[in-house]
Parts: C-alpha cells; sequence; structure tokens
C-alpha cells in the first residue's frame, strides 16, 4: 500500500498526507496520517474510508501551492496558537518512518 496519499478536500488547509502508523482496533483496521507540512495535523482514518471513499488518492498529486495549502491552513493555525498542549505522535517500530 502506497505512503503518501492527496485529500480530495482540504483537511485544515492541507492535502498531502502520510501514512505513518496502521493500528488494528475492534476488528477494524484504522491507519494514523500526518500531513506533510505540519506534524500537528494528523487524523485517525479506516481503512475503507482511505480506499473506497474517493475521498483519498494515492500519492502526491502535483498541485499549486494555492490548492496545496489553503486559506484555511491560516487560520487554523491562527485559531491553535492561543492552545496550549503538545501534540505528540507515537511510530510504531514497524513504520516505515521509525527511527531508532
Amino acid at each position: 500500500m502506497e505512503n503518501f496519499w492527496t485529500s480530495n478536500k482540504s483537511i485544515n488547509g492541507l492535502r498531502h498526507f502520510v501514512l505513518v502508523n496502521k493500528i488494528n482496533e475492534q476488528n477494524q483496521i484504522n491507519f494514523l496520517m500526518v500531513s506533510v507540512v505540519d506534524v500537528e495535523i494528523s487524523l485517525k482514518i479506516s481503512k475503507d474510508e482511505l480506499l473506497s471513499s474517493g475521498n483519498w488518492k494515492e500519492g502526491w498529486l502535483n498541485l499549486s501551492k494555492s490548492k496545496a495549502i489553503t486559506k484555511d491552513y491560516l487560520n487554523y493555525k491562527l485559531k491553535n496558537n492561543s492552545k496550549e498542549g503538545i501534540h505528540k505522535i507515537f511510530v510504531k517500530n514497524d513504520s516505515l518512518f521509525y527511527i531508532s
């Protein structure tokens, strides 16, 4: 399966994501996806949503900057800069992105 994905719609203003973890939960396979531009933007998505919904394309599509990083991203960052807390992402040992 491809590790690089493009969302058909922006997610918090961004469209390019990397699949970093596969998670087996309650008889369902989910994936942890992280934005290529901003590690603070991550999501957990089911295998069915990723592969069958039509909302995602395998690989990174060559998009203009205004389509890859929309104005929604600036709004997201301005809104979230006032919040405290650090979001951590733990990469499993078998992930392509695991560095020991």
